[in-house]
């Protein structure tokens, strides 16, 4: 809390400052006391200047300037008596600062015309025709024509879906229109590598989504903003707040899991940017590269595509303050459906079962409800932007708390920004500072796996607590009472991130420009845990605590010339650059302690421990690395007349982390795009507005989430030898070396239609991508006698990824009070393993997906095998029950057992990858109310329910508790928890994943708008899958895996409301 208000103290004293700087520009007008009968408006004006200071500026004529007035005001406002001044005179006034400009009444004329398209010449029916600022309105009639009624000189405006808005004055009687087609989503600038293009000349595949088409609702992580927004982009997230969503582009493209399965993040130019220093409310608009063309130019870091995040930037104008927030609940959206205390002991008497009278305590405890709650959900962010002369400026604050459905979890976060940019030297010099800075803490849940397992098998018939003290029952096997387990540990993580960006951008003659970023990004983290010393797991230990201190640093040092030149209609960029980063990871320690005193100070004072025994400090496994990369870059833009269009780039990157025989990577690309609608054998034609047709390919690789002592010799504990009657530890090697380790290469091509159909109202997006990445890194099996360690890390194995995506963006209905734009999106992807073994490193397969289940230690249901895809379904195929209600399967000879072989008896079961993602959004606005509908679909995907395999247990009814799946089971079936594809579910949904719906308020005096709205997230789901969610942990190797330990997903209510003034 200290923090917070340090934070809002220093924010207020800028917001009250802003607000002193608007008032001051807005004073408050003087009273007036006339009293004349008759007089000459000259003489009142003389009259109101001297007694209020203010000046009138007209060029009234003198017969005007004696019009007579007859005024008889006490004490009143002064723009009421200039008011009725204007009544008896005819003018009007407006007051600016002290100024008082004298205006003629308009005169009152009715206009008509005829609407035409300026290509065709066909008249337009249906075109709105408004007076800017005013009322008045009408529309063209079915030959295009129009009346309308106005002031003299008034503005008119038509607008018309497909058409650039056109605006005239009214200075005559007749106007006829002719509107051009409207070019703007053409002329769009999208976010590239080290700079920005127009979509019109772009040959490679780019994604770009604005503030206005993001996700709502209670989103804590910018990647939220984008789930199902961009075709081939798979997104899934728990309901967790502290959890970091999965994400994956075009398939899984490599064998290790965590950030090597990411996309690359960019923030504001700077490359590898933490994504959890900025707020979503922060963000102006996210571009998604997705093919290798577009993605090389950052070489070894873009196998997996990158995100380019552009924050909101100040302009030039009046100081702007913004304020956007939201508070809601949020709840579980589904539950799993256990046995209430009747139900099971009914299920008992019918199977002649009793239970223990340690157990049979009357009560009927539903466990998922005892470690739940009503979550609370609050976000706000408030801005302030501007700029004057050559700087701009703008700083943000955010402040976000999740209070999760768990009990004991929780986010709570703190985000702070300032941008500012100054030209200077005639605009020869523009120079840059961003400076973020991210504070959070999370409360997380100590084994939360037990927690939510046991929240399922503890027997309802046991009250949560008896005379005082929990419930247990510890002589059974990962059995443990849920309530007790939240309520006896503490899991706090303090994170503190850092990043600051200079940049500085010198224009220089004959169309050259120098750029220079520098940026250092730190990050801090504080851990404390703390077992109290009721603490089911940590019996005897009087209360443990663990205290960890870590820091990680990234300096980045980016320098690049850009040359840019027309001629004619030859157009040409050009650009090289250097960079260099070094990252030093895991710079810290930890330790632990046991047996306090008292359980009052928790982890705060580790030193209180006094431990007795055989007590070994706990240093944790985090070992202190430094990375080092160095890059050349270049790229080569032309396009001629904006027809013929092309792109070449090239990267050489160096990095520390791999063998010293192979730490340089090359990384080309090339692309072309032909825009067939500037042909003149085009112009003709009226179907396509635009069409372009493109095609590229290129080289990247992958050294995200790399530990760069992989590929060096390591130390460590080997073995004890006996010595002077003791036994001694000896050191030894526990890593091989391999100087020949190089990157992961991926080789994408990728063919794309861009299209402008029915007079811009459509726009359409289709692409065909084929990916290979091949040196895939893995662990081998080798000799001992011949190296030091029984795995060798070795490229070897390739992988491809083949699909096609299609985006329609439509402005279904465009009218005067009412308007529908839709934007659907399609996606289906092909993986598949090519192999995993060379003549030197051999796998036939990999054994994937242990859930870990009791009595199924090791236990696997997925392979990685050649010719399958990753998330391939490996297991046992069920054949029902035979006579007496046991589980039989099929053997490899497909004959019937109820004993089968482990491995030797499995069959291929399906696969997690969905065949299809879907993405549909239509937003509706009628005046000034809007509603947006959002929603969400996976199709042909599988599901493991391995929390269900584990819990249908019904020879263990008496000891665990049951799912009401089980309520038909015998409990003869004493193995029915096996692992078999009788677990394996369709995966399929189709979410309505968000509604919000917003009311703009009319135009009020100083504030420049203001919108109240309401949101619904996850509101329904409809799905086949019995379990909580079907959409599953889709990324790493071991996709759709429900696994018994998943946060459950929630469904959140928010009110909302945005202000700017």
């Amino acid at each position: 809390m200290k923090r917070i208000k340090q934070y809002l103290t220093c924010f207020l004293c800028l917001f009250l400052l802003c607000i002193h700087n608007i008032r001051a520009n807005t004073p408050d007008h003087p009273l007036c006391t006339i009293n004349v009968s008759g007089k000459p408006l000259k003489d009142v004006i003389a009259l109101i200047e001297k007694q209020t200071g203010y000046h009138f500026l007209h060029s009234a004529s003198e017969k005007t300037l004696n019009l007579p007035v007859t005024l008889a005001e006490k004490n009143q406002p002064l723009e009421n008596v200039l008011r009725k001044i204007g009544q008896q005179s005819g003018l009007t006034f407006e007051i600016d600062d002290k100024t008082i400009f004298v205006k003629t009444a308009k005169k009152q004329i009715t206009v008509t015309g005829k609407v035409t398209d300026a290509t065709t010449g066909e008249t337009i029916p249906g075109v709105s025709v408004i007076v800017k600022n005013k009322q008045q309105r009408t529309v063209t009639d079915t030959d295009g024509k129009y009346t309308i009624s106005t002031e003299a000189q008034d503005i008119l405006v038509f607008n018309y879906i497909g058409y650039k808005p056109y605006e005239v004055s009214a200075d005559q009687t007749s106007i006829n229109v002719a509107l051009t087609g409207n070019q703007e989503e053409l002329n769009e600038i999208v976010v590239v590598g080290y700079g920005t293009q127009s979509r019109k000349v772009l040959s490679t595949s780019v994604t770009k989504v604005s503030q206005e088409d993001f996700n709502k609702g209670g989103l804590s992580n910018p990647a939220q903003l984008l789930q199902g927004k961009v075709a081939g982009l798979n997104i899934t997230r728990s309901g967790d707040p502290n959890a970091t969503p999965t994400m994956s582009l075009r398939g899984p493209s490599t064998l290790r899991v965590g950030a090597a399965q990411e996309p690359f993040y960019v923030i504001n130019g700077v490359p590898g940017a933490d994504f959890r220093l900025v707020s979503p409310d922060d963000i102006e608009d996210i571009s998604v590269l997705k093919d290798a063309s577009a993605t090389a130019i950052y070489g070894t870091r873009a196998s997996n595509g990158v995100i380019m995040i552009t924050t909101k930037g100040g302009k030039s104008g009046n100081p702007i303050v913004s304020y956007s927030g939201y508070a809601g609940t949020e709840n579980i959206s589904r539950s799993l459906k256990m046995m209430n205390a009747q139900e099971l002991t009914a299920y008992l008497d019918k199977n002649k079962i009793s239970l223990d009278p340690a157990d049979a305590k009357g009560a009927n405890t539903d466990w998922q409800k005892e470690i739940t709650r009503g979550g609370l959900i609050q976000n706000h962010n408030i801005s302030l932007s501007g700029g004057y002369n050559k700087t701009q400026y703008s700083a943000g604050l955010n402040y976000f708390n999740d209070k999760g459905i768990l009990k004991g979890s929780a986010l709570d976060r703190l985000i702070g920004r300032l941008n500012l940019s100054q030209s200077v030297l005639n605009d020869h010099l523009k120079l840059g500072l961003n400076l973020s800075n991210s504070s959070s803490n999370s409360d997380q849940i100590p084994n939360q796996d037990l927690v939510l397992y046991n929240s399922l098998r503890f027997l309802p018939t046991v009250p949560v607590m008896q005379d005082g003290v929990y419930s247990e029952n510890l002589q059974r096997v990962q059995y443990y009472n849920p309530v007790s387990l939240l309520a006896n540990a503490k899991d706090r993580l303090k994170t503190t991130i850092t990043l600051l960006n200079v940049t500085a951008a010198v224009k220089l003659p004959y169309g050259f420009k120098y750029d220079v970023s520098l940026s250092t990004q730190k990050e801090l983290n504080n851990r404390g845990t703390y077992y109290n010393s009721t603490y089911t797991l940590k019996q005897g230990l009087n209360g443990e605590a663990y205290r960890s201190a870590y820091e990680s640093t990234r300096k980045t040092g980016e320098t690049f010339l850009t040359f840019n030149k027309q001629l004619n209609k030859h157009a040409l960029n050009v650009l090289a650059g250097y960079s260099i980063q070094e990252d030093v990871n895991n710079d810290g320690f930890q330790a632990n302690n046991r047996n306090f005193p008292t359980d009052e100070l928790g982890y705060s004072n580790i030193g209180l421990g006094s431990p007795i025994g055989n007590f070994k400090t706990d240093w944790g496994d985090n070992i202190y690395q430094k990375l080092r990369l160095i890059s050349f870059y270049g790229r080569l833009n032309y396009n001629y007349a904006g027809k013929y269009i092309a792109q070449f780039s090239v990267r050489r990157d160096a990095s520390s982390a791999f063998g010293a025989n192979n730490r340089w990577g090359t990384f080309p690309a090339a692309s072309v795009a032909w825009r067939i609608t500037e042909e003149p054998f085009m112009k003709s034609q009226q179907v396509f507005q635009d069409l372009k047709f493109r095609a590229g390919y290129g080289v990247t690789g992958n050294s995200l989430g790399f530990n760069p002592l992989i590929s060096k010799i390591r130390y460590g504990t080997s073995g004890t030898f006996y010595y002077n009657g003791n036994f001694i530890n000896s050191i030894g090697a526990n890593q091989n070396a391999n100087p020949n380790l190089k990157w992961e290469k991926t080789a994408m091509f990728n063919a794309g239609i861009d299209a402008v159909i029915l007079k811009g109202r459509v726009n359409v997006t289709a692409e065909y991508y084929d990916k290979k990445t091949s040196d895939l890194i893995w662990d081998y099996p080798v000799s001992s006698t011949q190296y030091y360690s029984n795995l060798f890390t070795a490229n070897v194995g390739s992988i491809s990824n083949k699909g096609v995506e299609l985006t329609i963006d439509a402005k279904v209905i465009q009218s005067d009070k009412f308007k529908w734009q839709s934007s659907f999106n399609m996606a289906h992807n092909a993986n598949k393993l090519l192999s995993l073994s060379n003549n030197t490193f051999k796998l036939d397969s990999i054994p994937q997906a242990s859930p870990g289940g009791q009595g199924q230690s090791g236990t696997t249901v997925q392979i990685l095998k050649p010719g399958y895809p990753v998330g391939q379904f490996f297991t046992f195929k069920y054949a029902g029950k035979d006579s007496k209600g046991v589980s039989q399967y099929y053997d490899k000879s497909g004959a019937l057992t109820t004993s089968p072989k482990e491995y030797t008896d499995y069959y291929y079961a399906g696969n997690a990858q969905p065949k299809l993602l879907l993405g549909w959004s239509n937003t509706f606005t009628y005046k000034q109310f809007d509603l947006n509908i959002f929603l969400r679909s996976s199709l042909g995907g599988k599901v493991f329910n391995a929390t269900l395999a584990d819990l249908n247990r019904p020879a263990d009814g008496k000891t665990y508790n049951l799912p009401v799946y089980s309520k038909d089971e015998s409990p003869a079936n004493a193995y029915a928890y096996r692992y078999s594809d009788r677990y394996i579910e369709n995966a399929s949904y189709l979410r309505v994943d968000n509604m919000t719906l917003g009311y703009t308020m009319p135009k009020i005096k100083g504030i420049q708008s203001l919108r109240f709205y309401v949101t619904g997230n996850n509101i329904a789901v409809i799905t086949g899958y019995s379990g909580i969610d079907p959409e599953i942990g889709m990324g790493g190797l071991t996709p759709g895996i429900d696994n018994k330990n998943y946060y459950p997903r929630t469904r959140s209510f928010l009110f909302g409301a945005n202000l700017s003034f």
